[in-house]
C-alpha cells in the first residue's frame, strides 16, 4: 500500500475551517468576558433566544454535543441565574432549559458579535453571509455522506441546523 505523506497543514481546508474557527472566538472572547460567558455559553443562549424552552437532549444535538458534556455547562448557566432547568412533567427524564428574566436580558447586552467579526476581517456582509453559506453546504454534504449531524439521538437532517 503507497501511503503519500499528507500535504502541509496551511494547504488543508480542515486546517483553515478549524483555525478560522478559533480566530472568530477570540474575536468574540473581549464581548464575551464583558458579559461573562464563554463561547459555548454564548451558543447554548443563542439557541434559547431563538427558541425558550428547550429539552437539553435539543440543545446538545444542535451543538453537536453530547448531553453529558453540555450538563455542565448548562449547570454554570443556572448557577448565574441565567436559565432554569426544569424535569419535563409529561417525561421525568428528559430536562427543559428555559432562560430567566436575566437571560432574556442578556440578549440585549450581548447584541450581535458579528459585528466585531464584520470588522476585524475586513469582509463585507455579503461576503460573510456567502462564505457561510458555503461552510453550512459543506458541513451538510459531509453529515449527509457520514450519516448525520450531533450523537446519534437526533432525527433532525443537517439542512436544519444553524
Amino acid at each position: 500500500m503507497n501511503h503519500s505523506p499528507p500535504p502541509p497543514l496551511d494547504d488543508q481546508l480542515c486546517y483553515a475551517i478549524y483555525s478560522a474557527g478559533i480566530a472568530i472566538q477570540r474575536t468574540y472572547k473581549p464581548l464575551l468576558d464583558a458579559l461573562g460567558l464563554t463561547y459555548p455559553q454564548y451558543l447554548v443562549l443563542n439557541l434559547l433566544w431563538a427558541e425558550d424552552g428547550q429539552l437539553v437532549g435539543r440543545l446538545a444535538d444542535r451543538l453537536a454535543l453530547e448531553s453529558s458534556t453540555l450538563t455542565p455547562l448548562l449547570q454554570r448557566l443556572e448557577a448565574a441565574g441565567l436559565v432554569n432547568r426544569t424535569r419535563d412533567p409529561a417525561n421525568a427524564r428528559q430536562v427543559i432549559v428555559a432562560l430567566t428574566d436575566a437571560g432574556r436580558a442578556m440578549q440585549q447586552e450581548a447584541g450581535c458579535l458579528g459585528a466585531a467579526l464584520l470588522e476585524a476581517s475586513g469582509q463585507s456582509p455579503d461576503a460573510l453571509n456567502d462564505l457561510n453559506d458555503k461552510v453550512r453546504a459543506l458541513r451538510n454534504d459531509i453529515y449527509g455522506a457520514i450519516g448525520g449531524w450531533g450523537t446519534g439521538t437526533s432525527t433532525a437532517k443537517a439542512d436544519e441546523r444553524p
